[in-house]
């Protein structure tokens, strides 16, 4: 499945990032791609609002990945900037699918890389320079409703 959904504002894109947030659970992967300063983070933040995680959310670029835990009993977040890793190798040995099913896991510059960390993933693709516009790819079934939910069909 796949949806298109423009953001105008920084805003926006967090709201965007709430609502998909408040519909995500444990073992989701979202894949980031997009330009330096397309808004990857700023998503990101909202999602974390959405999921009711322990902040801040700032990019994690030096330290490649942040666990950030949930203050409402949810999943954790495991936020990830693969931006400097070189292999799918070097991903792998973050070690992230010891915590896959327990949290959502958003990969940040993760597309060619982080797709092997599940065959059920949402990708999410970010252009534009004032206006945003991001393609929603669902990849397996467990994305029809959520994309449903968060940007339905015109």
């Amino acid at each position: 499945m796949e949806r298109e959904v423009r953001w105008a504002t920084t805003d926006d894109t967090q709201d965007f990032g709430r609502r998909l947030g408040a519909l995500l659970r444990g073992g989701d992967v979202l894949v980031l791609t997009g330009d330096l300063g397309a808004g990857k983070t700023t998503l990101t933040q909202g999602i974390a609002e959405g999921l009711g995680v322990r902040g801040p959310i700032t990019s994690p670029t030096f330290v490649i990945a942040r666990v950030h835990p949930s203050l409402v009993g949810g999943p954790l977040l495991v936020h990830v900037d693969a931006y400097r890793l070189g292999s799918a190798l070097e991903l792998d040995d973050l070690d992230l699918d010891a915590d896959l099913d327990a949290s959502v896991t958003v990969v940040e510059w993760g597309a060619g890389l982080a797709e092997q960390l599940s065959e059920s993933r949402l990708e999410l693709t970010i252009t534009g320079d004032d206006v945003r516009t991001a393609r929603l790819v669902g990849v397996g079934e467990r994305w029809d409703d959520v994309l449903d939910a968060v940007a339905p069909a015109t």
